[in-house]
């Protein structure tokens, strides 16, 4: 099987087994990856983010190393034993003793060098100029990457060694585990040891990280975190007991000789306790801490020791103790700032609430945002809402109203928000969005969008809402939307949802064209009588919400006016509006009649559609004459029946009737075998039982919606031709009391 093993740097991985290394960038330096972007516009290179490298080869990074997988079946005589890499460079050791130094992230091969030492486990310091090894049997030894002439490798050897680190501040400090001792090395001159067994994880700041795996390893399920320990090394551990013993003048030239930026943040620390800013500023200097060289400066401006104090418990995170001092010194509004920059905003509440000075509205309404935003990111929206609504926020309510779906405190909203506010437009963007198209259309009405409040009403398909902003704003542009409109579900053949969207729109005239023109198609079919005659009176009650909409939204004067504005085509339309639904009420009234057996009632019903020629396929019309005058004996009127029906179009149908009429005619001749005279009530004359117009005077009569018999006592009253006609249109609904829009349409 093969051994692998892997090194990962911040910006690479390298895994290797016995003859080939694989290295993975999957993180690319910024100066390197514009210098690569400018290669690749220019020589349009491959990605080179993943190579593969035979450890015999000799890349120089100027193109080798492409993923070819069959390098892998090559056998070398030296294999790997471990790699290392840190940023710069990655080492590998093989069988022979060999180092090779490849530099990153070209991953070229820079030197070889030889060695007595089978490496099983190298580690390099944080300059990248001295590595130490561990051979198979524990040895430990260093070696010196870039020795100067006349230098020599350092003799330097430790037994029994297992685990070791360098430090990644300071490169002449290694921590190494040797059996249950942990040896920290600077340069080659060992501390005292540490009793320990942990292998180690990290070592910076004078202080080493390691965890004892074996405990880990036993439960890991759960850990403890006294599996994790941080040791001090003897430096640090001698500094801060020279601080605490001896003073800080003396522990100046001990971290003064043993160097490190830790020591003197430690030294700057305890000079800020002690309030010896100039000690404290040095210190920082050396340590090149610049927020601390800053923070000496402020506190060189405050007028108390109490604020100094405080400011350095701030400092130093204590800010319990910081707020304390505040308080003890009666300085609540220096307690309040800072609690507002640690963005405490709930102890900077209870400050202000608990008095003195601090406090003022514009505080509260900052403190009441920063609560709310607080359980705003953790998706509390309800208690959100209680901050934001003492701050007044109204964006921020705006937006936790829409994910509490709380549509009724969002509409409300848009009263408290003034006038032509952008905040207005995303009101009404959130309620277009659930369909909520009159709070919408409010808002952007009040935000003077007027046009797009009009689009939002078209797109929900609200036109009447459109249709009634359109005219409280005398914009133009709504007619020519809605005919397009129409047209497109008329194209698409949507004829009742073109009518439905005319009469939501109050263009009920539209409306009422459409719905006769499918009751004209409707009335093609002889079987579909009843459909059509509802559609019919449908289209009248569209012509009749007209009436009424034109009444009640004008005046009597303004009503005239329109009236006299209205196209020849529309004022026959209106007049006439009943007219098909009366002409296939008789039609359904005759055929009700006669095969109830009331053949007179339906032969003088039957007549009446003779009227009716414009809307009742002529065809029909005699053929019921025909067939209701045979039952009831009249041949002379059936004879001038089949008159009329062997003059249809239809050849096949024009014979069939010729023969019919054969038949008939030959058996009985054409004459009516009684006729009965009704008088007319305006002259002397008279009309037959059939008719309804006298011969004499030529006056007409109307007929009766339940019998179809002429009304002759209608001149004999003061009954006007308006109640007849609102009489019919009432007779003409009863026949079908329980009839809806939807239930006729559908």
């Amino acid at each position: 099987p093969w051994t692998v093993s892997v090194t990962l740097t911040n910006s690479c991985v390298i895994a290797s087994n016995q003859t080939t290394l694989y290295m993975w960038q999957y993180k690319m330096n910024k100066r390197l990856a514009a210098l690569d972007l400018a290669q690749a516009v220019n020589a349009k290179r491959k990605d080179k983010s993943e190579r593969l490298v035979h450890v015999d080869d000799t890349p120089s990074g100027a193109g080798e190393g492409s993923m070819d997988y069959k390098i892998l079946n090559r056998a070398t005589h030296d294999t790997i034993t471990c790699i290392k890499a840190s940023e710069r460079l990655l080492i590998v050791a093989r069988q022979s003793g060999v180092l090779q130094l490849y530099t990153l992230p070209r991953f070229s091969l820079d030197h070889r060098y030889q060695t007595n030492v089978t490496a099983s486990k190298i580690a390099i310091n944080c300059n990248a100029t001295r590595i130490s090894i561990i051979n198979p049997d524990g040895l430990m030894s260093f070696f010196d990457l870039y020795l100067k002439e006349g230098e020599s490798q350092p003799k330097f050897e430790r037994k029994d060694v297992w685990d070791m680190r360098w430090a990644d501040d300071n490169p002449d400090l290694l921590a190494m585990m040797e059996k249950t001792r942990m040896y920290v090395f600077k340069g080659t001159d060992p501390e005292e040891p540490i009793l320990s067994s942990g292998y180690i994880c990290e070592f910076s700041g004078l202080q080493i990280r390691s965890a004892l795996l074996d405990e880990i390893i036993r439960d890991p399920e759960q850990p403890s975190r006294e599996n994790i320990m941080d040791l001090e090394i003897k430096s640090l551990r001698d500094t801060r007991e020279l601080l605490d013993k001896v003073g800080i003048h003396d522990a100046y030239q001990f971290i003064e000789d043993n160097s490190h930026p830790r020591l003197w943040r430690l030294l700057a620390e305890s000079a800020l306790e002690q309030l010896q800013l100039e000690m404290a500023e040095r210190a920082f200097v050396r340590s090149q801490d610049y927020q601390g060289i800053q923070l000496v400066k402020r506190l060189h401006k405050l007028d108390s020791e109490n604020k100094q104090s405080a400011e350095i418990a701030a400092y130093q995170g204590r800010y319990e103790a910081a707020e304390r001092l505040y308080l003890d010194m009666d300085r609540r509004d220096l307690a309040v700032q800072l609690r507002v920059k640690l963005g405490d905003w709930f102890r900077v509440v209870q400050l202000l609430k608990s008095g003195g000075a601090g406090g003022n509205d514009t505080l509260y309404q900052k403190a009441w945002n920063a609560i709310g935003d607080y359980y705003a990111d953790r998706l509390k929206w309800s208690s959100a809402v209680s901050y934001y609504q003492q701050s007044q926020n109204m964006e921020k309510l705006v937006e936790c109203y829409y994910l509490l779906e709380d549509y009724d405190k969002l509409s409300g909203l848009i009263e408290q928000v003034p006038d032509n506010n952008a905040l207005l437009e995303n009101i009404a963007s959130k309620c277009a969005s659930v369909g909520m198209c009159h709070e919408a259309s409010r808002a952007l009405v009040k935000s003077n969008k007027v046009k797009e409040a009009v689009d939002c009403c078209v797109a929900l398909n609200q036109w009447d809402r459109a249709v009634e902003i359109a005219h409280e704003h005398n914009m133009s542009s709504v007619d020519e939307l809605l005919a397009k409109y129409a047209a497109h579900l008329l194209e698409k053949g949507k004829l009742l949802d073109a009518i439905e969207l005319y009469r939501k729109a109050n263009h009920y005239i539209d409306a009422a064209k459409l719905m006769f023109k499918l009751a004209a198609e409707s009335s093609e079919i002889p079987s579909h009588a009843l459909r059509t005659k509802k559609l019919y009176v449908l289209g009248a009650m569209l012509v009749e919400q007209y009436n009424t909409h034109i009444m009640s939204d004008r005046s009597a004067l303004d009503s005239l006016i329109h009236t006299n504005s209205v196209s020849i085509e529309d004022s026959r339309l209106i007049d006439n509006a009943w007219r098909g639904a009366e002409g296939y009420h008789f039609l359904l009234l005759a055929q009700r009649q006669l095969y109830e057996g009331f053949t007179d009632a339906a032969l003088r019903t039957a007549h009446a559609l003779v009227d009716y020629e414009d809307v009742i396929p002529t065809e029909t019309i005699y053929a019921i004459i025909a067939l209701t005058a045979t039952i009831a004996r009249s041949f002379g009127t059936c004879s001038n029946a089949f008159i009329k029906l062997e003059n249809v179009e239809s050849e096949e149908s024009r014979a069939e009737y010729e023969q019919l009429a054969v038949e008939i005619f030959t058996r009985y001749p054409p004459r009516d075998s009684r006729t009965q005279k009704i008088e007319c009530t305006n002259c002397e004359g008279s009309i037959t039982d059939y008719g309804n117009t006298c011969s004499i005077c030529d006056t007409k009569y109307p007929r009766c919606i339940v019998t179809g018999a002429p009304l002759t006592s209608v001149h004999s009253g003061n009954v006007t031709r308006a109640n007849i006609a609102r009489r019919r249109r009432t007779l003409s609904l009863s026949a079908r009391a329980s009839v809806s829009h939807t239930h006729c349409l559908r």
